[in-house]
């Protein structure tokens, strides 16, 4: 079943959004060669906990951490610990927050210093799915409309989209119906309608589309070692534009997405 939220409840997603953003923007301050994936979970956690919300990913159906922190070809769900982010890394940040009992959920991918060019334009890509896939979160749209502009982009550029992960309603629960896969055909899928909240999230290899569980049973990689890249929103169906949720109200110097 499709949960649609009412206005207030998106109010306060958006509330829940704003903060997420701003978890995100501090990691990627303190996103510095040396710095281990535990350290900045522990960041994160304190400053969630500081603003009176919860780490929604702590706990939740056993994940240990406050965050997923996912470096290189880890595409998603990466547990921190004692990775020791270098130089040339790609990094990328899952932030869940529940605030007054309601989720949002952004994800974002770090380049930490100077990458190579090929690298750099995954990054680049991925941000640009993400921004296709939002544009078509309209109402009257299907959810095969979101996920074929994403495919669109990837695969255009010569990137893989990783088939086996999907974007999904958020909202009251972490992860809510529909599912929305990064590729298909467009007028295919649940009908879009206003107050549905979805996690839109792009998760982009630059070689394959296969991956598989490390033994943590979290952890998801790239089966042929290439780099991967992943950014997410929280979207509200409204009438007109849609309402990104996640997005900082003042863009912070580490970079998110305007």
């Amino acid at each position: 079943m499709i949960i649609r939220k009412s206005n207030q409840e998106i109010e306060g997603m958006a509330r829940a959004g704003e903060l997420v953003a701003e978890t995100i923007a501090l990691l990627g301050e303190h996103l510095q060669p040396g710095i281990t994936t535990g350290e900045l979970d522990g960041i994160a956690e304190e400053f969630i906990r500081d603003h009176g919300a919860v780490p929604t990913s702590k706990g939740y159906r056993g994940y240990p951490a406050a965050t997923c922190i996912s470096p290189n070809a880890m595409v998603v769900h990466g547990i921190p610990g004692e990775h020791r982010v270098e130089e040339g890394d790609l990094i990328s940040v899952d932030v869940g927050i529940t605030l007054d009992g309601l989720v949002a959920d952004s994800a974002y991918t770090y380049a930490v210093g100077d990458v190579d060019d090929e690298t750099a334009r995954l990054v680049d890509v991925a941000k640009q799915a993400l921004e296709a896939g939002i544009a078509q979160a309209q109402a009257g749209n299907r959810v095969g409309d979101i996920s074929h502009a994403i495919q669109v982009v990837v695969e255009g550029a010569g990137f893989s989209v990783v088939r086996s992960l999907v974007g999904h309603g958020v909202g009251r629960s972490y992860h809510e119906e529909p599912q929305i896969p990064n590729f298909g055909d467009p007028g295919r899928g649940p009908l879009l309608q206003t107050g549905m909240t979805l996690a839109i999230e792009p998760m982009i290899t630059a070689g394959g589309p296969d991956v598989y569980l490390h033994d943590d049973e979290w952890s998801i990689s790239t089966t042929d070692a290439s780099m991967a890249a992943h950014f997410e929103h929280t979207v509200a169906i409204q009438d007109g534009a849609p309402r990104v949720l996640t997005r900082a109200k003042t863009p912070a110097k580490a970079g998110l997405l305007p």
